[in-house]
């Protein structure tokens, strides 16, 4: 599994970047971030200890469904998937639909983080 690259930039500067981006004017490198965080702080709640244990657990265990999880970490169904979609939001988890059910499957557990 292939790490993540996160990058974090202010709210303006991320504007200006995707206004550039849009134009034209700027073409993102392949080694560049594909996540980005306006904060250190937005990134510490989405990539806490208690997050990051929660997706080595969904590569090791890999679970049918968010309930099967939840049985797995005794974490409620309703705050993990919260919690779930947060990370989804960001590309870290994928929720992917299957039959009844959402199984989640974690994209990486190891990640790189670029500060501008």
């Amino acid at each position: 599994m292939k790490p993540i690259f996160i990058g974090i930039l202010s709210q303006e500067k991320m504007r200006e970047r995707v206004l550039a981006i849009a134009r034209g004017s700027y073409k993102p490198k392949p080694n560049e971030p594909k996540v980005w965080f306006t904060s250190m702080k937005s990134l510490a709640e989405v990539l806490s200890d208690e997050n990051r244990a929660l997706l080595h657990v969904i590569m090791e265990t890999q679970p049918e469904s968010i309930s099967a999880l939840a049985e797995v970490t005794g974490r409620k169904p309703s705050n993990l998937s919260r919690t779930l979609k947060t990370m989804s939001n960001y590309g870290i988890v994928e929720l992917r639909r299957e039959r009844n059910q959402v199984r989640p499957v974690a994209k990486a557990t190891e990640f790189r983080i670029v500060a501008h």
